[in-house]
């Protein structure tokens, strides 16, 4: 959980940004609820490598160094993160770290970053095994705990070998802030879940959550959906600016919780599973997740634009007899054995926690 700054500020980054977001994770206190990590994106370094080999950050942007605001973000409690390419270049055309591995990673692991984000771009049409291992090793060898975010954009199947090469790996196109990316970019995570689990995700991409291409119904459905696959959540909004209506989906905790659920497993669905569905909108796409404890967590969303009616009988999901069904949302509790929907908004989610009710013999 953190931030990151390519979804808003693109290259148009320097030091003032992060300082800012830190401060705001801290105010707002989104950072007791677990974002953390304030996560540099492209266009940080200067557009070559000094005599040595090494990439320097850019003096005008970062004036500190990376060091600088390092030890800027740890001071609050927070951690760090940096970008850099599995290819000779950056997406942006700054300098890449393929055959760079072991310097990149030094140098990384000297400034005190904690996470990297490793993208794909000039990849010189290397099979990615030959590519993102590599720098696994090199971060494991500085010996200093980097989250290590593998972005090679769902090719060549990252689902499979991410888990032996990294933190999590990108499962999916790069989203943007419409809800047709959004929803894409969901379905094609929604496949992969066997294989993540705890010390490795799926990656659907980050948060579009406050930048203003979606409905506030449709960014309560992408946070509400991301939290139940367990996808990391990284805000990419400006937190200089943030609304009280965008912090008020990012910071609810009860679907925060879904998310950092110790299990670690990914939801699975149950109903309207099909991408024709997903166009369409005739089903309610309903997913559904066991947590720690016994409790289990279901997601019921409309992606048409018709208003929509469900019911839902518990016994669908493994549960027999009354339970408590908390709206997540709404904070509203019931006891139960079915869920009836009725005016589910179009492109609007209902999240519910269920705790079984047991009965003393």
């Amino acid at each position: 959980m953190g931030w990151n700054s390519w979804n808003h500020f693109g290259c148009n980054i320097n030091e003032t940004v992060f300082q800012t977001t830190g401060n705001q994770l801290i105010q707002t206190g989104l950072s007791k609820l677990g974002y953390i990590y304030v996560n540099i994106d492209d266009c940080w370094s200067l557009k070559s490598r000094d005599a040595e080999g090494q990439i320097v950050p850019d003096p005008i942007k970062f004036p500190n160094g990376i060091t600088g605001l390092a030890s800027y973000l740890h001071n609050l409690g927070l951690k760090l993160g940096i970008y850099s390419d599995a290819g000779t270049e950056t997406c942006q055309g700054y300098p890449g770290s393929l055959g760079h591995e072991v310097t990149d990673a030094n140098s990384f692991a000297s400034w005190n970053v904690d996470y990297l984000k490793y993208d794909n771009c000039f990849n010189q049409n290397l099979p990615a095994l030959q590519r993102y291992p590599p720098m696994r090793d090199a971060l494991n060898a500085t010996k200093r705990e980097i989250f290590y975010s593998i972005c090679n954009w769902g090719q060549e199947n990252p689902w499979i070998w991410g888990n032996n090469t990294g933190n999590s790996w990108r499962t999916t196109p790069d989203i943007s802030d419409h809800w047709s990316s959004m929803m894409l970019n969901f379905y094609m995570n929604s496949r992969h879940g066997k294989y993540a689990g705890p010390g490795g995700w799926n990656d659907p991409d980050m948060l579009e959550v406050g930048n203003g291409g979606m409905t506030f119904n449709e960014y309560v459905t992408h946070f509400s959906l991301w939290a139940m696959v367990k996808a990391p959540l990284i805000i990419g909004c400006d937190m200089g600016s943030i609304s009280q209506s965008t912090l008020s989906i990012l910071s609810n905790a009860d679907i925060i919780a879904i998310n950092q659920d110790p299990l670690g497993t990914q939801a699975e669905c149950i109903n309207g599973c099909e991408y024709i569905n997903y166009i369409s909108g005739v089903q309610a796409n309903v997913f559904v997740v066991p947590l720690d404890g016994g409790d289990k967590a279901v997601s019921v969303t409309n992606w048409g634009t018709y208003n929509m009616t469900y019911t839902l009988d518990l016994i669908k999901i493994g549960i027999s007899g009354q339970a408590t069904i908390k709206d997540l949302w709404t904070k509203e509790v019931q006891t139960a054995n079915v869920i009836h929907i009725t005016g589910l908004q179009k492109h609007s989610v209902k999240v519910y926690r269920i705790t079984p009710i047991s009965i003393d013999e």
